[in-house]
């Protein structure tokens, strides 16, 4: 059989700007990818069988996207760069094969962890199309234990601030994350405070304070009436005694992004933090989260799944990983002024599967 890969750029442009202590951003750069087969292959002896869809291959397309981050040294640019390497490497690996076309994908392009990721959300989605399933059957998981979303207020003057925390209560999302990293910090706090009084916080730092300053504002938030579950990336990840000392001296729970890139960073971290935060756009794609999720969990530590500014042709794959997590930050596509595809993440925060769609559920709108 041959598998087919077929690209696009997009550009999302944001509900309102997005501002994080490493800078702004007013749009998002995705690029589309779609997946289709043509031919037989051994994974899909029976299929035919066991659906009621009745499409034929060539009927079907597997739909993912990349959302590359400068920080980790991707650009729109370069996921098309790669994207024709990656389309040679997986041509003839059975999709029904997810860990070999990942694997693949890593021979081909050992960086480039967005793209890898884009053609892992997309066979995966054809796969769980061809067996007419959700993708979360397809994985094996009970879609009931997926938690409900936190929703990000980014950096802007305390009035703004009030406004989108209030806002974000008025249409139902009962966690929010507060982007902090200024010498503002209280000020933004107590100002989220005021807009949404019920919500819980999880507070990140996008890796912009020093170990004693970390300290001193986990002190602060675990003494004020925040409610604060837990602090996001408090000190750069290049800095890993520092996370340390800020792990051992934090009356809260840390949390690391940055710090844990893939499954193979879960060890580096595992003494000095208390919950990873996985992206797909990190690590590569849906198996490599899956790895790093049991690999997190073997060394006793809680799971978050999280994601870049991206639209639910990228976030339904993680919605549908949700399950395996103690706590979801999947709200990229609620950023977008307006995404071209539907999804499982609902406003409010709720994750809301339709039983009946195959795959990830990334429709176009």
């Amino acid at each position: 059989m041959t598998l087919h890969v077929e690209f696009e750029r997009v550009e999302l442009p944001l509900a309102d700007t997005f501002t994080i202590s490493r800078g702004s951003t007013d749009v998002a750069e995705n690029v589309v990818v779609r997946v289709t087969s043509d031919g037989s292959d051994d994974g899909a002896a029976g299929v035919d069988d066991a659906s009621d869809a009745g499409a034929s291959d060539g009927d079907l397309v597997g739909v993912g996207a990349a959302a590359p981050s400068a920080h980790y040294g991707e650009t729109a640019a370069t996921v098309e760069a790669v994207l024709p390497e990656l389309a040679a490497a997986v041509a003839d690996v059975d999709p029904f094969r997810t860990r070999r076309v990942e694997a693949a994908c890593r021979r081909a392009v050992n960086d480039n962890p967005a793209a890898r990721a884009a053609v892992s959300i997309a066979t995966h989605d054809l796969v769980a199309k061809r067996l007419d399933v959700p993708l979360y059957r397809l994985l094996g998981l009970d879609p009931t234990a997926a938690p409900d979303t936190s929703f990000t207020i980014g950096l802007d003057t305390a009035e703004r601030v009030r406004e989108k925390a209030a806002a974000a209560a008025d249409a139902g999302y009962g966690i929010l994350k507060v982007k902090l990293g200024t010498d503002r910090d209280r000020e933004i706090v107590d100002a989220v405070r005021e807009g949404a009084p019920d919500a819980t916080l999880r507070v990140d730092a996008n890796e912009a304070w020093t170990p004693k300053e970390a300290v001193r504002k986990c002190e602060w938030l675990a003494g004020h009436d925040a409610a604060v579950e837990f602090v996001e990336q408090p000190v750069p990840a290049a800095d890993p005694e520092g996370l340390r000392y800020a792990y051992e001296h934090s009356p809260l729970p840390i949390a690391v992004d940055e710090s844990c890139v893939d499954p193979s960073d879960v060890p580096r971290v595992a003494d000095r933090a208390d919950v990873v935060v996985c992206k797909l756009m990190k690590c590569g794609g849906v198996q490599a989260a899956r790895d790093l999720f049991a690999a997190a969990r073997a060394h006793g530590l809680e799971t978050m799944l999280g994601c870049m500014v991206e639209s639910s042709a990228a976030i339904a794959a993680g919605a549908h990983l949700a399950p395996l997590c103690d706590y979801v930050d999947l709200d990229g596509s609620l950023l977008l002024a307006d995404d071209p595809y539907d999804g499982p993440v609902r406003e409010g925060g709720a994750i809301e599967y339709d039983h009946d769609r195959a795959g990830t559920g990334a429709n176009d709108r």
